[in-house]
């Protein structure tokens, strides 16, 4: 689950099915999470004696605390919608269209640069666990650094020049 949040690609889960335990866990650690509406979700360890701790660690950074907690103690599955409600999931969608849907976000993305990728995801996990000054001071450092890469000078470019960019990842 940590490689999930330190490689410099963005992960996307994509379900249809049935994400229980670990599978929700999973679903939680990956960065973004499409599911088909006909999906659903738990943490049902709580039904045979058997806590869902280690699914609790990315659940409750993926979700709203009571959210989280209602599904650690009752192991009740979860709609996709309700899973989209509470942030477990990004969007959840017709079951005939979800390979399209994550396909659509997987290229969006991959239409980026790759260094500015890898910068922004690597500060998304760092700053979440600092305090607000903490992180405002890191981000500040982030976004400077960021600022003198070749891509950063690229995009700018290319915005101005009403072009394409030219990625070269660095």
């Amino acid at each position: 689950m940590a490689k999930i949040q330190s490689i410099p690609q963005p992960v996307i889960a994509k379900v249809h099915g049935i994400a229980t335990a670990a599978g929700c866990q999973l679903v939680a650690t990956c960065d973004l999470a499409y599911a088909a509406a006909d999906s659903r979700f738990a943490t049902p360890g709580v039904n045979i004696g058997l806590f869902c701790s280690t699914p609790m660690v990315a659940l409750t950074r993926a979700v709203h605390p009571k959210q989280a907690m209602a599904m650690l103690l009752t192991g009740e599955m979860v709609t996709a919608d309700k899973a989209e409600q509470v942030g477990l999931i990004n969007e959840a969608v017709a079951p005939d269209a979800l390979d399209a849907r994550v396909d659509e976000v997987a290229q969006l993305i991959a239409a980026k640069s790759s260094y500015t990728l890898k910068v922004g995801k690597e500060a998304f996990y760092q700053q979440r666990d600092m305090t607000q000054s903490d992180a405002y001071h890191y981000c500040s450092r982030v976004m400077t650094e960021n600022m003198l890469a070749h891509d950063a000078q690229e995009g700018v470019d290319a915005f101005l020049g009403k072009r394409p960019a030219c990625w070269q990842g660095r």
